[in-house]
């Protein structure tokens, strides 16, 4: 626990607008994916198929839709960013291993990989200092 706060302290110290732009874009594009597997259900149906014979098939489209929207939000505010990003985790995963388990798409596999990477580097650096994580912290 120490080391995160370390950490935290550090990229608090040395933070950057390109940083808080990537953070920007990456709740966008998730709110986006959460908007377009909303409207387009077919779409969303044939990214699930590999898991539909798994027990909670049917839970994973259930969760994968609310916690873009809500993740997306979030992650843009700058409001319980980690807890955000460690949402959006299982769904990344699932979303390199559909790539496996079904049909290759590069391109998907590029972009759920990429955003997998720049998740897990938020789920260690956090908000930054332009958030309302830290905005919240600095009122106590």
């Amino acid at each position: 626990m120490a080391t995160i706060k370390s950490l935290n302290k550090w990229a608090n110290a040395h933070t950057y607008y390109p940083l808080d732009l990537l953070r920007l874009a990456l709740g966008v594009f998730l709110f986006i994916k959460g908007v377009d597997f909303m409207s387009n259900q077919a779409q969303m149906a044939e990214v699930i198929k590999p898991f539909e014979n798994m027990p909670g098939g049917m839970l994973i489209l259930h969760y994968i839709v609310p916690a873009h929207f809500v993740g997306g939000f979030l992650i843009v505010v700058g409001l319980l960013t980690r807890w955000a990003v460690l949402a959006q985790l299982p769904i990344l995963i699932g979303a390199v291993l559909v790539n496996f388990l079904g049909i290759m798409n590069p391109t998907n596999l590029i972009l759920a990989l990429s955003a997998l990477a720049i998740c897990v580097f938020f789920l260690f650096y956090g908000s930054g200092k332009h958030s309302m994580d830290y905005y919240l912290k600095m009122q106590k």
